[in-house]
């Protein structure tokens, strides 16, 4: 069993919580979740699988990731990054904890991982389908970018590795849900939109691709026309990334992703500069 804690945080997480925890017994040493006030059964479910749970307000994910870990007595020497509707194989277990030994007293301070992405009980292998994260790192180095969105794990000092086997990530319940949640991820968007104008530094010490994928987004994507970038985004990944050989749930996911979502950003931050809200209503929004 790897000298690691796993910080899940949840809210309303019935459906995926219990395989998440299977998918890392006898893997981690511990596991903590932070419950943000579920109504379901999440609770007892990751009581039962052993989980320390504790509760606290949800404001924003970095925030409250933060507050795990500052808040539950880790005493491990790595911490594990893990969404509740994430798993780990036993592939991959195996593969983490070989790294974690192996570096466990260098300046190897992370590990950064790929996903192998589900929508629509499809697994998507093209276009917008990798998503990249430093999943583990350890106690008092790694910690969450303070943003609203598109937070990322970065590292006070060392460097990462990378590992060759990936997690899975499911990352749909339904429809409704998606749209619900990403027009909740857009308001996000916009604050960090705005901290960017007033000149905000983007640079994070992370993991080497993740950093040149924030330097695109900001030096590239948002230096093009609103609205037209969404689309150009969806042309990119959905076409010339091949997208559109994972057939119709492929084209739904990109249409949803790249294109909706992008131009629901645009649309928020259009509305933003002809309104003129401040901040706090932009908070107010997002809870």
């Amino acid at each position: 069993m790897a000298d690691l804690t796993a910080i899940i945080l949840t809210k309303n997480e019935s459906k995926n919580i219990g395989p998440c925890l299977e998918s890392i017994k006898g893997f981690a040493k511990r596991v903590v979740v932070v419950d943000s006030g579920s109504t379901d059964d999440t609770v007892e479910i990751a009581k039962r699988y052993g989980a320390d749970v504790y509760y606290n307000k949800f404001e924003y994910y970095a925030k409250q990731f933060n507050w795990g870990i500052d808040n539950t007595n880790i005493t491990t020497k790595w911490i594990l990054r893990l969404d509740a509707d994430e798993r780990f194989t036993p592939e991959l277990c195996a593969e983490a904890e070989a790294l974690m030994e192996q570096h466990a007293d260098d300046d190897v301070n992370g590990i950064t991982m790929e996903a192998w992405l589900y929508f629509l009980n499809r697994r998507l292998s093209h276009g917008l389908s990798k998503k990249r994260k430093l999943m583990i790192f350890k106690t008092g180095i790694g910690r969450i970018e303070d943003r609203k969105r598109d937070a990322h794990s970065v590292l006070s000092s060392g460097t990462s590795v990378y590992a060759k086997e990936r997690f899975i990530h499911y990352d749909f319940k339904d429809i409704t849900s998606f749209i619900e949640k990403y027009n909740f991820y857009a308001i996000r968007e916009l604050q960090d939109y705005i901290e960017y104008k007033k000149g905000a530094s983007q640079e994070i010490r992370t993991d080497e691709l993740i950093q040149k994928q924030r330097k695109k987004k900001f030096g590239i994507y948002y230096k093009a026309p609103k609205f037209l970038r969404a689309w150009l985004w969806f042309v990119y990944n959905y076409y010339f990334r091949l997208g559109f050989l994972d057939g119709r749930e492929g084209y739904i996911f990109h249409y949803l992703e790249c294109y909706w979502y992008r131009f629901l950003v645009d649309a928020k931050i259009y509305e933003h500069e002809i309104t003129g809200a401040e901040m706090q209503e932009l908070k107010a929004l997002g809870e």
